[in-house]
């Protein structure tokens, strides 16, 4: 049941929105009709519904009542939700113009107002270039063997069977890659200072947004303040040394404009936690649905392992480095990893909002509404999907219709680290079914959010090492591998 105080916060925070929005509306043009749905209650729409049960179910049943295109009104905002490839492409990529990234400022305060994806025009397309370029295929291509490390060392550490949340741990791998690809191998104390105090930031991230002491979030806000005098260390190192380093934090340092104006450290701070922020939770929370998918398809599993102890193998029982042509050559993996991204829909949906008056399909969408393209609506639609809730990895075996699967978003503002991502869930899958057998603890199949979809309390199970005997454990568990 959601609490008192969440609901006091949503009736305030939606107030608030409401009156602001009221004092800048204007009469929506006649030429074209508001799209179906209900705003709900007055003030505060129908966020308690959203909040309430789960939100796919409430986005689908929206969906099967009005169509494709339908309005709503959450936290104070109406929203225009999109369920069709289309609708999505025409916000997301030949309108994209139309639609500016939208955020909530508590949220900005805490990645920094100079992250790439708070950003259109000019400056965003700078910045995206620079942080693709850095996490592009030839830029990752060298970094196998060091995400190796980064996955033996992780998976090491769970040996021996006792309960972990795997989420949590994913959380930890891919932390430690995406330092490694943003910064590069760093001094032991930096490292642990940004691991700590990012810690905080995260844990502070989806808190109430208020600056009383002792609070998550003004935790956080110092967090951020201490996480910018760490990197304003390093970069100052970086430069008395003379460093010139392929990272992205080489990358942003040796940017110019055309005027021949650097970034200045503050602008690089941000992009440095904004991509930071945004590699970690979703890689780590695609690679907990990997595990859980494949616990609940053991025939799949064994396909899996059958390829990758075959690459193990090879390399001489793992006394030889995994090599980039390896990750390339794991077609019953990549697929797995395909089908997880599509049946988990990390990343649900999206927020734009409108910058003038937009009609589409003869429906209004009116200058200050929210826009919302539904990815995970598109990727569970059996037009496209068939069997959409089967975890079925032979469907990739042929390209899905264009506009269809965007895990990992559309447009000038899709993921730029997709190809990083992607190889982590290679590496870590091939380490972790070629070495480990694993039993999850609990049978609950629920889904939670913290902001993006895990499966019930991060997936608990143990793990042993395939070589390794152990003794029963009297924690009742299920499916063994």
């Amino acid at each position: 049941m959601v609490g008192s105080l969440v609901f006091v916060f949503i009736f305030l925070f939606s107030l608030t929105s409401y009156l602001s929005l009221r004092r800048g509306k204007r009469e929506p043009q006649r030429r074209a009709k508001l799209p179906p749905g209900s705003m709900g209650w007055p003030f505060i729409g129908e966020t308690l519904q959203l909040y309430s049960q789960d939100p796919n179910v409430f986005f689908a049943s929206k969906q099967k009542r009005y169509g494709e295109i339908f309005k709503t009104h959450i936290l104070g905002c109406p929203c225009v939700m999109l369920a069709s490839p289309e609708a999505a492409h025409f916000v997301l990529v030949t309108q994209s113009r139309l639609f500016k990234p939208t955020y909530p400022k508590s949220k900005e305060r805490l990645i920094g107002p100079s992250a790439l994806f708070y950003h259109q025009g000019d400056y965003h397309l700078r910045l995206r270039k620079l942080v693709k370029g850095s996490l592009s295929l030839n830029a990752i291509r060298n970094l196998v063997s060091h995400i190796e490390t980064a996955a033996d060392s992780a998976l090491d550490s769970w040996d021996g069977g006792r309960v972990i949340n795997t989420f949590q741990e994913m959380k930890k791998f891919s932390f430690e890659v995406g330092i490694l690809a943003i910064v590069g191998h760093l001094k032991d104390h930096y490292k642990e200072e940004l691991k700590k105090n990012y810690c905080i930031l995260d844990k502070g991230y989806n808190s109430f947004p208020t600056n009383i002491p002792g609070t998550p979030y003004k935790k956080a806000l110092l967090a951020r303040k201490r996480l910018s005098q760490i990197l304003s260390d390093i970069i100052r190192e970086r430069k008395e040394n003379g460093l010139v380093e392929k990272d992205l934090l080489g990358c942003l340092l040796n940017s110019k404009n055309e005027k021949g104006e650097a970034l200045t450290d503050d602008k690089i701070a941000d992009n440095i936690i904004g991509v930071l922020f945004a590699a970690q939770d979703t890689t780590a929370s695609a690679l907990t649905w990997i595990v859980k998918y494949l616990h609940d398809n053991p025939k799949l599993l064994e396909a899996v392992k059958a390829e990758q102890k075959a690459i193990h193998k090879l390399n001489e029982g793992g006394k030889q480095p995994l090599s980039w042509s390896q990750t390339r050559k794991m077609p019953v993996t990549t697929k797995v990893i395909l089908e997880s991204l599509r049946m988990a829909s990390i990343i649900s949906f999206t927020f734009r909002e409108a910058v003038a008056d937009v009609e589409y399909k003869g429906y209004l969408i009116p200058k200050g509404w929210k826009v919302m393209p539904l990815f995970r609506n598109i990727h569970h639609n059996p037009e496209f999907f068939p069997d959409p809730q089967k975890f079925d990895p032979s469907r990739f075996e042929v390209a899905p219709k264009p506009n269809t699967f965007t895990p990992f978003g559309s447009g000038v503002h899709s993921c730029p680290g997709n190809e990083l991502a992607k190889l982590e869930m290679l590496v870590m899958t091939h380490h972790l079914v070629s070495k480990f057998r694993w039993e999850v603890i609990g049978s609950e199949n629920g889904i939670q959010y913290g902001p993006f979809p895990i499966p019930q309390q991060g997936l608990p199970a143990r793990f042993w090492k395939e070589f390794t005997s152990r003794k029963e454990s009297r924690v009742p568990t299920h499916s063994r591998f």
